[in-house]
């Protein structure tokens, strides 16, 4: 893992571990160095070994001697790293014909579902270009990013933010547990399948990025346990958690990519963002049906938007060690460190959930009206959605006054709520 590069343009030496890359005089140095290869000269930075004549290992292995600049990962650090250019910058063979499939099948599919669907739509500052673009009967634009290989996460963040920007709702697909991108933007994850499963229309369940929100009341009697107490005791409260399709009780059934193509172009499903209550986590992005975002926002009475500020993540900030430059040539070693200990994000936990607060004390001063805690607590004894409550002012003053409990509505609103 290469500490140094040698910069042909201004033929100087550049120390990756300096926070001044050894030339302070140069304050747009580091700009330069990490631009995009394909908006800069690709030969612009060289392989210190190859420079000096010295044994460069790059051809060995059918990569070139010229450099780019990508942030290492050594245990917590992120140093920057130079790492010798692929002689072509295509994927492999695997990646790309994995990618062109899914790319199709996503097209294929929303024209038979009479979508509208178009391959390769870049945007209007051509900044990035999705993968796919399909637009719902409203109206509803939603680009699919396919992306089988790591991206940082403010990629993920600058290309979803860009879309946005733009009209569309980003849709990420993924394979691999360990991916960036996971709960960073709205996102999917299938299953690693070679090509021809995918252009043979094998299953495709989407294995993460879908949930559903279950609410229950904390009571001896409810299979779930409770989220504020430690041990097995029950609180009484309503909680509100979000659950992958195997965990819900009873089980969901699974959601194929499909269903996502259609169900995300006409907005049964949406996209919601939880944020962290406590986990020490900034939040999930994560699809969920129009009618569990609806209850949610009810419930914790907050929008839950798309992305919209690219945030500096910690695994994003560069760390210098202030060493020696090292100009032996590392070309073999590359692999090594790139697969160095990159976490599990995607682990099917719940978020960590919400408690509704206790019922206010104080009466409304309109006796007639229901709050959205209460709508939403009532909601949960009942077993119907919050929106179709309607309770009489008779019975808003008994929940007020007794609590949750169903058997203090009168029969006029029982029978009309157990009959919907």
């Amino acid at each position: 893992m290469a500490n140094g590069v040698w910069h042909t343009g201004y033929g100087l030496e550049i120390n990756l571990s300096l926070p001044d890359l050894g030339h302070p005089g140069r304050p747009d140095l580091l700009r330069e160095i990490t631009a995009k290869v394909s908006d800069r000269d690709a030969h612009l930075l060289e392989c210190l070994a190859h420079h000096d004549g010295r044994e460069c290992l790059s051809e060995t292995g059918g990569k070139s001697p010229w450099m780019f600049i990508r942030r290492g990962r050594v245990g917590g650090r992120r140093p920057l790293v130079a790492s010798h250019l692929p002689i072509t910058h295509k994927a492999t063979p695997a990646e790309s014909a994995q990618h062109k499939a899914t790319k199709e099948r996503i097209v294929e599919t929303a024209g038979r579902y009479g979508l509208d669907a178009e391959a390769e739509v870049p945007m209007a500052n051509r900044r990035s270009v999705s993968d796919a673009v399909v637009t719902g009967p409203g109206g509803l634009r939603i680009g699919w990013e396919i992306q089988y290989h790591h991206l940082s996460p403010s990629s993920v963040h600058r290309r979803s933010v860009n879309a946005v920007e733009h009209g569309i709702t980003p849709l990420w697909v993924a394979k691999d547990r360990t991916v960036s991108l996971i709960d960073r933007a709205p996102w999917a994850r299938v299953d690693d399948m070679p090509w021809r499963d995918i252009v043979d229309r094998k299953e495709m369940v989407i294995r993460g990025g879908y949930r559903h929100l279950e609410v229950w009341k904390c009571v001896p009697s409810s299979e779930r346990h409770c989220l504020l107490s430690e041990g097995a005791g029950h609180c009484g409260a309503i909680h509100a958690d979000w659950f992958v399709p195997a965990l819900c009780l009873p089980e969901k059934k699974p959601v194929r990519i499909e269903d996502l193509v259609l169900q995300s172009a006409t907005g049964e499903s949406v996209p919601v963002y939880v944020p962290s209550r406590g986990s020490g986590r900034a939040g999930r992005h994560m699809w969920v049906s129009a009618a569990d975002r609806a209850l949610w926002e009810e419930i914790v009475n907050e929008k839950t938007p798309l992305p919209a500020v690219p945030a500096e993540e910690d695994d994003d900030v560069i760390t210098f060690a202030e060493q020696e430059v090292d100009r032996t040539c590392r070309a073999g070693e590359d692999s090594w460190f790139i697969s160095d200990a990159r976490p599990l994000r995607d682990l099917d936990q719940p978020t960590g959930g919400f408690t509704l607060p206790r019922l206010p004390t104080q009466r409304s001063s309109d006796p007639t009206r229901i709050t959205p805690v209460e709508r939403a607590a009532a909601s949960a004894a009942l077993g119907c959605p919050p929106w179709e409550l309607g309770l009489c002012a008779s019975c808003t003053q008994m929940m007020r006054r007794y609590g949750r409990n169903a058997a203090i509505y009168c029969n006029v609103c029982r029978a009309a709520l157990n009959g919907r």
